[in-house]
C-alpha cells in the first residue's frame, strides 16, 4: 500500500504523463508546469525537471534533447493502470474543463467549441463518411460542422498520423459551455443508451453515473457493441448514445433560449427537455430541477 506522500508523488507523475500523452510532440518542463496548473497541480519548472529525471529512470519518458520529453509505451501503460481511485469521476472533471474552455459566441456565431477527434485509414475514409452522412441527415448528431486533416496536419492540437485522415466532430459539451457562459449551472448525471422508437426518444435502457466510473461510459458502450445507430437511422427504431443532464428549474427559460440559439447556429444535440421535477425517458429528476437529454458525441 502506498503512503500518502507516495500517492502524492504518483499523482504528479500521472499528471505529467497525461499531459505528454495528449501532446503531438515532445514538451519541456516549462510547458508541462503551465499545463499542470490547468489541472490544479502546482509544480515549479525545477520540480517538473526533477520528476522527469525520475520518470526517465523508470522508463516512462524519453529525453528528446532540447525539445523536451516524450512519453514511452511503458509510460502509456502506467497511465492506463495507475491510481484507479483518481480516475473515478475523471470523465465528469474532463467535461467540466472542456465546458469552461468553450468560448463560442452564439450572437456572433464564432469562437472555440469542444470536438471529438477520430482517425480513419485513408482507404476507408470515404466509406466511413458515407455511413456518417446518413446519421447526420437523421439529426443524430450535435452538428453537421466537421473539420478534416490529412496526414501530418494538425487537428485540435493533435498531429494526424501517417496513413490516416483525421475527422473532428462537435462534442455535446458545447451545450454545457454555452449554458455556463449564460450563467446556467448544469449537473452531469449519466451517460446512457437511449432507445428510439418511431424516430423519437422512448426510454433509457442503460445508465452509467459519471461520478462512480473510472472508465469513459461512451467508450464502454461502443466497445460492448450496445448501440444500433444504423438501425435507428434506417427504421427509426434502435439504440443510440445519449447523455442525461439537469439544470435548475428557475433557469429553464434561459436554458431554452440558449438551446434555440445554438440550434440556429448549427449546433444542436438537444433531444429532449423535460418538465420541472418530472422524470424524462424513465430517469427520475431531482426536486426543482429539469432533465435534459443530449445526443452522445
Amino acid at each position: 500500500m502506498l503512503t500518502q506522500q507516495a500517492q502524492e508523488v504518483e499523482r504528479k507523475v500521472i499528471g505529467i504523463l497525461r499531459i505528454l500523452s495528449q501532446s503531438d510532440g515532445p514538451l519541456g518542463a516549462r510547458v508541462i508546469s503551465r499545463h499542470l496548473k490547468d489541472h490544479g497541480v502546482e509544480l515549479t519548472e525545477r520540480a517538473v525537471r526533477y520528476h522527469l529525471k525520475l520518470m526517465d529512470e523508470r522508463g516512462f519518458t524519453e529525453s528528446m534533447g532540447r525539445d523536451g520529453r516524450s512519453i514511452t509505451q511503458l509510460g502509456l501503460e502506467e497511465l492506463r493502470s495507475a491510481l484507479v481511485g483518481d480516475k473515478v469521476g475523471f470523465v465528469a472533471s474532463k467535461i467540466e474543463l472542456l465546458a469552461c474552455r468553450t468560448e463560442f459566441d452564439i450572437e456572433r456565431r464564432q469562437g472555440t467549441v469542444p470536438v471529438n477527434i477520430s482517425f480513419f485509414p485513408e482507404k476507408q475514409f470515404e466509406k466511413a463518411v458515407a455511413a456518417m452522412k446518413r446519421v447526420f441527415r437523421a439529426g443524430i448528431c450535435v452538428s453537421e460542422l466537421v473539420a478534416i486533416a490529412r496526414p501530418g496536419e494538425n487537428l485540435g492540437g493533435i498531429t494526424t498520423p501517417q496513413g490516416k485522415i483525421g475527422l473532428a466532430t462537435v462534442c455535446s459539451v458545447v451545450m454545457h459551455g454555452a449554458l455556463l457562459k449564460a450563467g446556467v449551472p448544469m449537473d452531469y448525471k449519466f451517460s446512457g443508451i437511449l432507445q428510439i422508437r418511431k424516430g423519437k426518444p422512448l426510454r433509457f435502457v442503460e445508465l452509467i453515473q459519471y461520478s462512480g466510473s473510472s472508465l469513459d461510459p461512451a467508450e464502454l458502450y461502443i466497445a460492448s457493441k450496445m448501440t444500433s445507430v444504423g438501425q435507428a437511422v434506417r427504421r427509426g427504431e434502435g439504440r443510440i448514445l445519449a447523455n442525461f443532464r439537469e439544470i435548475p428549474a428557475i433557469c429553464q427559460p434561459l436554458g431554452e433560449k440558449v438551446a434555440a440559439g445554438l440550434k440556429e447556429a448549427g449546433l444542436d444535440g438537444l433531444l429532449m427537455m423535460g418538465e420541472v421535477s418530472r422524470s424524462v425517458c424513465g430517469v427520475p429528476v431531482e426536486l426543482n430541477k429539469v432533465g435534459m437529454i443530449l445526443a452522445g458525441g
